[in-house]
């Protein structure tokens, strides 16, 4: 068996991965030792990636409409209506909306067949949703879309600002660096969030601001080190321009207590070795560019970049945001961090041989959708992404895409949300089967390689878009035969940056042979800080930008809440691959809405019920969790949940389309809400082999070993027969309490289906029928009664998802004379893959503290 070395399907850090295939669809995962992002460790999601392998759900053959047909016949259709529509109505009635989930070859050939060859600039991504203000704020500042540190700074700083970042739980590998400079050199770690997320709670300074509160609270601190004399002077007049009025514009209310400002204040200015690290917390804004220029002004007034341990950095969320923005897979953008003058625009004409360059920027996602909706798009094509879920008032962009003429849709999946709606459906290579390269957060470009051959008829997404354009015309300029011809046209291309003053460079890539490109080792362009020699504005310098904490309000009277959304530390995106894994199910099977036990009481609901939440733009319904780590007066939702997994938690649905005015990036974290309770009639839960889709008022399906755990309630009558499968039915039913359990086993005696329901009474523990069902031995009294005649040690919670530790195992270590996190990683294994639960062990090892406590007192 063949180890390969590829790179992991999910966040920006870029972890590599060492996979061995072991099966026709199985493969075995583990770090990369040799990669320079992870040297080795990976968090849950990378190391459960053999769970999602298989082909379930799988889009394998070309559909046009609900009919399977074969490939010429799809792209012959898809060149038609493409022509057809170019024809009739131009080229910017013409759409691509992309992901950070591509790799960059195919972001490239769709960037070039958009923008050089049909003529359009309409092409967008879903990394708009995701780091696109902290482009902006580079741009401004630096006069390129450039990161100037690396995950390196992080071993050797002295002081980290985690800025709108759950490290611990979002990118796990970025936040175990973390914790070994903290173990090794003492390094203080700020982090600055509304929420007090698990990373908060093993800060030394939890800064809990209001949601938008970040440009305040940095140019208050700005304001401050100017007037205390920590400002570098010396650097200002030498590399930065500082517009006129400046340091007057600074506000002095940082918006929160003084006490803890004074505090974070005095870190920064004792501790120059600093790196502020942000991401979609304070991306996600309608001020996000804002807020990314007021930490770079802070870095560059205090001289604290372009040197070790020290600098502003964005970590994005996809793995391959970053290779999109250098091809130029943004509408404002036209390739290879090249713009739309004139100049520009003749290089690039040239170097394609474009017979229809477009002219200038074309429609961000939120405006390409509303020019979907009103008819000046008539023909989308969506490549690996499921915007009816991801995208802000969700509802529009569903009712946007029904009224479009012709949507494609090219997935690994058959029924997102998305490709329900879609014209053309086109099965694509899913990871394990790509073979290209990806970009992470700090520059490094890695590859991620075939496992698999593809599975049915599916294809790589850069050979779809290159046999559409042939059917085009345009088949000599696309012509590629691999995805090593389309990088060295790509590394060739980037010569044009040099050219107009741009940094990016990967030239020495041009020219690479086959052989070379197979055998990529990760490396990272621009060295560590790239802008270290220069800055790419006019005269060389970085501009401060003037940004003030003047935002808009939105009806704050008429909503007593500011919604919140984000990332479970187990799950990704809208979940059509992590989903597929029952251990990354185990964390959070349903999604909860968090809220303060104080507003819990003011809005009547309950921990463990169910709750309304409304928004101008749409309603959802989620389980209810009360936890203090909120602020009064804010609620918290997770991101992933569509309509395939949940009846009614789709958080795109609730968010309004508000875009920040540089980047149009979308506010996803500071949203007008109200919560009200729900009282359903009756509550189940159903554990299957098969995926159901129940017709009940709430319902959310999780994937368990050997099947499937929905959850279920509402009023009115269940229809149980819909939901169970045909087999040897055992029934008990309790009428005064509305209890009734239906077990349904087959013929060899394999129990196939177990319903609990009631209306007055409790559920049985879910967690033992889980554990039952992948080989269940228990009796059919048992499996009515919900539990084993001698039932089992309770484990509690499951802690650690990697190595199956329970909060049983870990008071168990804490009783054997464990003190510290350390030394309960090390007797139970938990924390020593992706270290994202050692938030709960420190929780866990402070309980047990302040119980001995209280006994001794």
């Amino acid at each position: 068996m063949k180890t390969v070395r590829t790179t992991c399907a999910y966040c920006g850090v870029g972890c590599g991965i060492a996979a061995t295939v072991t099966g026709e669809r199985a493969v075995s995962i583990a770090g990369d030792p040799d990669h320079p992002a992870n040297r080795g460790q990976l968090c849950s999601k990378g190391t459960y990636l053999g769970e999602t392998v298989g082909l379930e759900g799988r889009l394998l053959k070309p559909m046009i409409g609900e009919r399977q047909t074969e490939w010429n016949e799809a792209l012959d259709l898809v060149a038609e209506r493409l022509r057809n529509t170019i024809e009739q109505h131009g080229p910017d009635s013409v759409a691509f909306y992309l992901s950070g989930q591509l790799l960059t070859e195919d972001y490239y050939v769709a960037n070039k067949l958009a923008k050089g060859f049909i003529g359009t600039a309409n092409v967008d991504t879903n990394s708009r949703l995701c780091m696109s203000s902290a482009v902006a704020a580079h741009v401004r500042a630096f006069g390129e879309d450039i990161v100037p540190c690396n995950y390196d700074d992080l071993d050797c700083a002295d002081l980290i600002l985690l800025v709108g970042s759950n490290t611990a739980w979002c990118h796990p590998i970025v936040w175990q660096r973390i914790e070994r400079a903290r173990e090794r050199r003492g390094t203080k770690l700020v982090v600055i969030d509304p929420r007090r997320t698990e990373t908060a709670e093993l800060a030394d300074l939890h800064v809990q601001l209001a949601p938008d509160g970040d440009v305040a609270l940095f140019n208050a601190v700005l304001r401050t080190m100017k007037h205390s004399g920590f400002v570098d002077e010396k650097y200002l007049r030498a590399r930065c321009t500082v517009p006129a009025g400046f340091w007057d514009q600074l506000e002095d209310h940082p918006g929160i207590p003084q006490e803890t400002f004074r505090e974070f204040a005095a870190m920064i200015a004792t501790h120059p070795r600093m790196v502020t690290v942000f991401s979609q917390g304070a991306n996600q804004s309608a001020c996000g560019t804002d807020k990314g220029n007021a930490i770079i002004n802070l870095h560059l007034a205090l001289g604290r970049i372009n040197q070790s341990g020290m600098g502003p950095f964005s970590i994005t969320g996809q793995p391959n945001a970053m290779g999109g923005r250098e091809v130029g897979g943004l509408a404002n953008v036209l390739a290879c961090h090249l713009g739309f003058s004139e100049a520009e625009r003749a290089s690039i004409g040239r170097f394609w041989r474009a017979p229809a360059l477009c002219t200038g920027p074309g429609l961000k996602a939120v405006d390409l959708f509303r020019a979907i909706d009103d008819g000046r798009i008539k023909f989308v094509w969506i490549v690996a992404t499921n915007p009816a879920v991801s995208m802000p008032d969700a509802g529009f962009v569903r009712r946007a895409l029904r009224k479009c003429p012709t949507v494609v849709v090219s997935d690994v999946i058959a029924d997102t949300d998305t490709a329900l709606l879609a014209d053309i459906r086109l099965p694509a290579l899913s990871w394990g089967e790509k073979d290209g390269t990806v970009t992470n957060s700090e520059r490094c470009i890695s590859r991620q390689r075939a496992l698999f051959p593809p599975p049915g008829t599916a294809r790589a997404d850069w050979r779809i878009v290159c046999q559409v354009a042939a059917r085009l015309g345009f088949g000599s300029a696309f012509a590629f035969q691999t995805p090593a011809d389309v990088f060295r046209e790509y590394a060739a291309m980037t010569a044009l940056a040099g050219k107009h003053g741009k940094l990016l460079d990967l030239t020495a890539w041009s020219e690479c042979t086959d052989l070379d490109y197979a055998a990529m080792s990760p490396f990272r362009w621009g060295d560590r800080h790239p802008l270290k020699q220069r800055f790419v504005s006019p005269g060389g310098k970085a501009r401060l930008v003037a940004v003030s904490s003047a935002t808009q309000e939105k009806s704050i009277r008429q909503w007593p809440l500011r919604l919140n959304s984000g990332r479970y530390r187990d799950q990704w995106h809208t979940m059509t691959r992590t989903s597929l894994s029952a251990r990354l199910s185990l964390h959070r099977r349903e999604a909860l809405v968090e809220v303060h036990p104080d507003d819990g009481g003011l809005y009547q609901v309950e921990h463990g019920g169910l709750a309304k939440v409304v928004t101008a733009t749409g309603e959802a319904t989620f389980r209810v969790a009360l936890s203090d780590a909120q602020r009064r007066g804010e609620i918290f939702v997770p991101m992933h949940w569509s309509d395939q997994t949940a009846s009614s938690a789709r958080v795109g649905l609730l968010v309004e389309a508000i875009v920040d005015p540089h980047s149009g990036q979308p506010a996803f974290k500071n949203v007008a809400a109200s919560i009200a309770p729900v009282h359903p009639e009756w509550r189940a839960f159903l554990v299957t082999r098969d995926p159901v889709r129940p017709h009940a008022d709430y319902w959310s399906r999780a994937k368990i070993e050997g099947g499937w755990l929905c959850e279920l309630a509402g009023s009115g009558i269940l229809d149980v027969d819909a939901l169970l499968p045909a087999g040897l039915r055992h029934e008990a039913s309790d009428r005064s309490r509305g209890m009734l359990r239906v077990v349904v086993s087959a013929d060899d005696g394999q129990i196939e289906a177990a319903l609990y329901v009631t209306r007055a009474g409790s559920l049985p523990d879910r967690e033992w029928i889980v554990r039952q069902f992948p080989a269940p031995d228990a009796s059919a009294v048992e499996w009515l009664a919900g539990r084993a005649s001698a039932p089992p040690a309770d484990r509690g919670k499951l802690v650690c998802v990697c190595f199956d530790v329970c909060e049983s195992d870990i008071l168990a270590s804490l009783d054997d004379g464990a003190t510290t996190v350390k030394q309960v990683c090390s007797v139970t294994q938990a924390g020593t893959n992706c270290g994202s639960c050692r938030t709960i062990i420190a929780g866990l090892l402070k309980r047990k503290s302040e119980t001995s406590l209280e006994a001794a007192t």
